[in-house]
C-alpha cells in the first residue's frame, strides 16, 4: 500500500473513532443534564425512563414516578407536596406543571415532570428503587470514564490525528444543532401564529381545536382541560357559569325553544360565546395553555 494511502487510511480510521466516541460524549452522553432533543435525536431512552414512560416530549407523571419509587398508590398526596410543591430547588412552569384528573368521577391532582427533575427525584429517594436508580447512574459514570482514551499514550501524530478529527467532529455536532434549533424555531413561530390567530367564523369550533391540541400535545385529558380553564374563567370573571347556564336556560324556555335547541345553547362554551367579556378572557386563558405546552 502507497505511504499516502495509508496516511489517509488511518486518518479516516481515527476520524471515524474519534467521531463515534466524540459523538456519544460530547453530543450527549458526557453532560449529565442531557436535554431530551438530543434524545429524540438518537431514538434513544435509559432503562429508567422507559421505566417511568417518558413520552415524546420527554415528560414523565410524579404519579407514575411515585409507583416507580414505592410501588404503591397510597400516600401520593403527601409525597408530592414534599417533594414537588414544597421543593425549592425545581420551579413550576418550567420543572413541573400540575394538571388534575377524573377517575371514576374524582378528581385527583397530578404533575407533569421533566426527566431532569424525575431522575433527581429517583435519585434522592431512600426506597430501593432509589438505590438501583443511584447505582444506575454511578455504573454509566464509570463505563464513561472506561472509555475515554489517554492520549498520552499515543504518538504525537496520532494525536494531532485525533485533535483534527475531533475537531471535525465537534464542527459536524454544531451544526447539526444549528440545524435543529432553527426548525425549532420555525415550528414555534408556526405554533405562535396559531395561537395568537383571532379565532374566525365558528368561534366555538375554533377553540375547541385550540383546546383538542393543548390536550394532544400536554396529555391531559380534553375534558379535564376544559375544566382547568373553564375554574381559571370564573376565577378571573368572578362568575359561575353554572348560575349562567340556569340563567339562559329559563330564557329559553320563556322563549319557547325546543329542547335540543336548549340543550345546545346552554353549554358552558356557549355561555362564554354570549358575554364578550367573557369571551376574550376565556380566549387568553387558552393562549395561556397553549403558550405553556405548544409553543
Amino acid at each position: 500500500m502507497p505511504k499516502i494511502n495509508r496516511v489517509h487510511f488511518v486518518l479516516l480510521i481515527a476520524k471515524t473513532i474519534v467521531y463515534q466516541i466524540t459523538t456519544s460524549f460530547i453530543g450527549e452522553y458526557t453532560t449529565e443534564r442531557r436535554t431530551m432533543n438530543e434524545l429524540q435525536t438518537s431514538n434513544m431512552k435509559t432503562p429508567i425512563e422507559i421505566a417511568l414512560g417518558v413520552d415524546e416530549n420527554g415528560m414523565t407523571t410524579a404519579k407514575a414516578l411515585y409507583e416507580f419509587l414505592s410501588g404503591e398508590k397510597s400516600n401520593f398526596s403527601k409525597w408530592a407536596k414534599r417533594n414537588i410543591e414544597q421543593n425549592e430547588f425545581y420551579e413550576e412552569n418550567k420543572d413541573w406543571w400540575g394538571f388534575v384528573t377524573v377517575t371514576n368521577g374524582n378528581e385527583c391532582k397530578d404533575y407533569r415532570l421533566t426527566t431532569d427533575f424525575a431522575k433527581h427525584l429517583s435519585m434522592e429517594s431512600h426506597s430501593a428503587r432509589g438505590k438501583e436508580a443511584r447505582q444506575y447512574f454511578v455504573t454509566v459514570e464509570n463505563k464513561a470514564k472506561e472509555m475515554v482514551i489517554n492520549r498520552s499514550q499515543l504518538s504525537p501524530q496520532m494525536q494531532m490525528v485525533m485533535s483534527l478529527a475531533e475537531s471535525m467532529a465537534r464542527q459536524e455536532l454544531e451544526q447539526k444543532k444549528q440545524a435543529e434549533q432553527v426548525q425549532k424555531l420555525e415550528s414555534t413561530v408556526t405554533n405562535m401564529k396559531e395561537i395568537f390567530t383571532e379565532p374566525i367564523g365558528d368561534w366555538k369550533a375554533d377553540i375547541n381545536a385550540k383546546v383538542r391540541k393543548i390536550s394532544t400535545k400536554s396529555g391531559i385529558d380534553y375534558q379535564t382541560l376544559y375544566n382547568q380553564m373553564y375554574g381559571e374563567l370564573e376565577n378571573e370573571a368572578h362568575c359561575v357559569l353554572a348560575r349562567l347556564q340556569s340563567n339562559k336556560i329559563k330564557r329559553m324556555e320563556d322563549a319557547g325553544n325546543t329542547k335540543t335547541a336548549i340543550k345546545e345553547g346552554t353549554t358552558k362554551i356557549a355561555v362564554i360565546f354570549d358575554n364578550a367579556r367573557l369571551r376574550i378572557i376565556f380566549e387568553n386563558i387558552v393562549r395561556r395553555y397553549a403558550m405553556r405546552y405548544c409553543a
